[in-house]
């Protein structure tokens, strides 16, 4: 049984506890993963160790994880990065808003684990 591509996955999470937790889900799935939990800290993390992977919370202290994507696209132009919301705004508008500020994928929390594996799929 083969094991997926190790990705580096960043988590962008201001509830604490959850972040850690999904870390140590990704991490037991093989992945390098970092956690910061707010807007800001999420830039300066794309920045200084790219991400393959970045799972964004969009209710995040300070700017939101909408404004977080955008800056990072800005930021980091060309860089093989997937962006996924992991939030608990799943409505059509919310959608829309990621869609227009960068995000790949929006999926809605509690976390459907088969469709992120389908997601970090390589």
């Amino acid at each position: 049984m083969s094991t997926p591509a190790q990705k580096r996955i960043l988590v962008v999470e201001d509830n604490e506890d959850s972040a850690l937790s999904l870390k140590m889900l990704l991490e037991a799935l093989g992945h390098a993963v970092e956690a910061v939990h707010d807007g800001e800290a999420a830039v300066a993390a794309a920045e200084n160790r790219p991400p393959n992977v970045i799972l964004m919370d969009i209710g995040l202290p300070g700017i939101n994880g909408y404004e977080a994507a955008r800056q990072v696209r800005s930021r980091c132009p060309g860089a093989e990065l997937l962006i996924v919301a992991l939030t608990g705004w799943g409505q059509e508008p919310d959608r829309k808003r990621s869609s227009e500020a960068g995000i790949d994928h929006h999926l809605v929390k509690p976390l459907d684990l088969d469709k992120l594996k389908l997601i970090l799929a390589p």
